[in-house]
């Protein structure tokens, strides 16, 4: 993989070297070997996927529940032509005997798990697929992982996991916990937290390209918004440069630079396009989403960084949960979502979360259920 056009030209926004790490390099460690990939057909799988391919593995597994984005990067890889051996299997995470096919009769070398559940506000109206995906799948994954011996285990997390204001991020740091407390030498287990990655399916800049192109106004939440923000292409160099490193696992943050105001960042797409901020297209500020924050963290209180391994990836040193702590957690989660028992949920991700702050959309649910309940 080269580096694109579309990297450079945030190169002015982000005020920070973008993260330069040699793919060619850090693809050739899968070479040769059986690779599988969850959450394939998303904006960070697909890209993995293709740096994966280029680097000759013996064969690539791509996992997605969607049967349109795994159609669609099978016919990616399919014209490549450096094309190495895949196999697609339409299914996900949370499918216990679907994974102990896949890893028993193919016995990957790796798992890079992409496979995620990331729209905030979308998960703060589905608290239980939130959970059941990005928690209960990770652990399903986890747990498949170690019973049949994978060697390596590498997660994409986020950093709304840190001091989470949503179910998304409670959801994703339960997930870091999983991995943190069934880590062992036979499975090495990683996460890696990324900020935002500009120009994926799920990012704001296609929807604020497409507000411009039809002249405004360009849709902000609030002006003292900031997000830690990183290129497609600098987010698949992190997650192969963890998983490249030997004998290393935990949690990893990349160097994201200080975080960006959006509006800043919708001031520089309009420029970019031609036109004048506050002029010719405006921006209006539509408030916060239930679940947002202010600003992301890439650590808590409770956490610390460690030396960079080259200067631009950094352990992130803190506390996990014992494993049968996490066990028996883990079966009142999958009990409260069987049930759809929100109060349970959310008792159990606390407990799990201490600094998760449901918001008012969640607790609005929680007291029409509570109602629903007394009324039965």
């Amino acid at each position: 993989m080269r580096r694109e056009p579309d990297d450079f030209r945030w190169r002015e926004l982000f005020h920070r070297p973008l993260l330069d790490t040699d793919v060619v390099r850090l693809s050739g460690a899968n070479a040769g070997k059986t690779i599988l990939l969850t959450g394939a057909g998303g904006s960070i799988g697909s890209a993995l996927a293709k740096a994966i391919l280029a680097s000759g593995p013996r064969l690539l597994i791509l996992l997605d529940h969607s049967d349109h984005n795994l159609h669609g990067i099978q016919n990616v890889l399919a014209a490549a032509s450096n094309r190495a051996p895949f196999i697609s299997f339409l299914g996900d995470v949370c499918d216990a005997p679907l994974l102990a096919e896949v890893l028993e009769e193919y016995r990957p070398d790796t798992i890079f798990h992409a496979a995620a559940f990331k729209h905030v506000p979308l998960m703060e109206i589905n608290p239980f697929a939130a959970v059941r995906n990005n928690s209960m799948g990770t652990y399903r994954l986890a747990t498949a992982a170690m019973e049949h011996q994978t060697p390596r285990m590498i997660m994409i997390s986020t950093d709304k996991a840190v001091n989470p204001h949503s179910v998304m991020g409670a959801s994703k740091r339960i997930a870091e916990l999983i991995l943190l407390a069934l880590n062992n030498r036979g499975t090495r287990m990683s996460a890696v937290r990324m900020g935002n990655v500009v120009g994926t399916q799920g990012s704001v800049v296609p929807l604020f390209l497409g507000q411009i192109a039809r002249g405004g106004p360009v849709t902000v939440t609030h002006p003292r918004v900031r997000r830690y923000l990183v290129t497609l292409l600098e987010s698949v160099e992190v997650i192969l440069k963890v998983a490249s490193l030997e004998n290393e696992d935990g949690i990893f943050v990349p160097e994201m630079g200080s975080p960006i105001k959006i509006v800043d960042l919708a001031n520089y797409l309009i420029r970019n396009a031609g036109s004048a901020p506050s002029q010719e297209i405006s921006v209006a500020f539509t408030g916060l989403r239930p679940g947002d924050k202010m600003t992301e963290d890439l650590i808590s209180e409770r956490e610390s960084l460690g030396p960079g391994t080259d200067g631009s990836i950094h352990r992130v040193s803190g506390l996990g949960i014992p494993r049968d702590t996490l066990e028996a957690a883990m079966r009142e989660l999958a009990g409260a979502v069987c049930r759809r028992d929100l109060a349970a949920l959310l008792d159990t991700i606390r407990r799990m979360v201490p600094k998760y702050q449901p918001s008012r959309a969640v607790l609005e649910q929680l007291s029409i259920s509570l109602a629903g309940a007394r009324k039965a």
